[in-house]
């Protein structure tokens, strides 16, 4: 049902490679439920991550409309902004990147990968959305003057075509779904910019799939991330033109920590489970969190135990060599 939506919008290919979803059998067994992971860490493309599903629709679209280059806003040490650049690259784009926080004297982590990968960086004291908005509007104004056909994008790639990417990896699950005979009864993921929980309650609402999608935030209080992902999956849908009906979305913001980018305690331990039971990398930022959460809500008995989960590794986990 859902390839028949999407079938026509055109896409590149870069994070295209077989779902791999497996059981983490360690970490099911201390938890007595289980956990598979979906590995989106491991899309093969610039150091992978969920950032390269949305892209390979959104440098489609840039390159269906004519621009030759690419503008993304994030912070330094953006997942978003390294693979943006990376796409540039390889695709012929010039790529600016307006990234917030403060210049590192020797960079590092993603920022190095963003000078690798030949990207034009400006910067910006601003840490207000609508702030960073406004002077990436003035960015591509001031590119358009001097003849760039400029494709903008807001944080992390949140648009009605970069949410389709994670609607196509919806599809993906439906589909190991059916070939393992398993039926997962929720889905945890970390929830920033809303994308890539959008495209997910987006393939929910057009396939009845009945569990639950729970977002964990990484940065905005639960209100605002309820209505980011809202917007973002009527506006897809519309731009689908399609017809559904939204499904309750489900977001907690318990786990964020101080604020965005703080690391936690719990995340911490989440990342040192991962790594010593399974070897698996999460990071403090985004996976660490989103995997505390889960084994909270398993601890606090807010998940049955005979229940299946998925935890989506959206990446990031470059994070850890900052």
């Amino acid at each position: 049902m859902i390839q028949q939506i999407i079938k026509n919008i055109p896409h590149l290919n870069h994070s295209m490679i077989p779902t791999s979803i497996y059981k983490l059998n360690k970490i099911s067994k201390i938890h007595n439920t289980d956990i598979f992971c979906m590995r989106d860490d491991m899309t093969g493309f610039a150091f992978g991550g969920n950032k390269t599903r949305k892209l390979d629709y959104l440098v489609s679209d840039a390159k269906n409309q004519g621009a030759n280059t690419l503008l993304a806003v994030g912070a330094v040490q953006s997942n978003f902004c390294r693979i943006a650049a990376a796409y540039g690259a390889v695709e012929n784009m010039q790529v600016h990147l307006l990234l917030s926080g403060q210049k590192e004297t020797i960079p590092s982590g993603n920022l190095l990968l963003d000078y690798l990968f030949k990207a034009k960086i400006s910067y910006t004291n601003s840490t207000e959305n609508s702030k960073i908005e406004s002077e990436s509007i003035a960015i591509e104004k001031k590119l358009k003057r001097e003849g760039k056909k400029v494709y903008r994008m807001p944080m992390g790639g949140s648009t009605p075509v970069g949410v389709i990417g994670y609607l196509n990896a919806f599809d993906e699950i439906l589909s190991y779904e059916k070939k393992n005979n398993i039926k997962f009864d929720y889905i945890f993921v970390a929830s920033g910019s809303g994308g890539t929980q959008a495209g997910m309650v987006l393939g929910k609402a057009i396939t009845g799939w009945d569990g639950d999608i729970i977002g964990i935030s990484v940065g905005r209080n639960s209100g605002e991330l309820n209505t980011v992902i809202k917007n973002l999956v009527l506006n897809t849908a519309e731009y689908l033109k399609i017809r559904i009906k939204i499904p309750d979305i489900k977001v907690t913001d318990k786990y964020i920590g101080k604020s965005y980018g703080e690391h936690t305690i719990a995340g911490f331990n989440a990342i040192s489970a991962f790594a010593t039971n399974e070897g698996i990398i999460l990071d403090n930022v985004y996976t660490g969190k989103a995997a505390s959460g889960m084994i909270d809500f398993i601890k606090n008995g807010k998940i049955e135990t005979d229940s299946k989960i998925l935890f989506i590794h959206t990446g990031g986990n470059i994070e850890i060599f900052e």
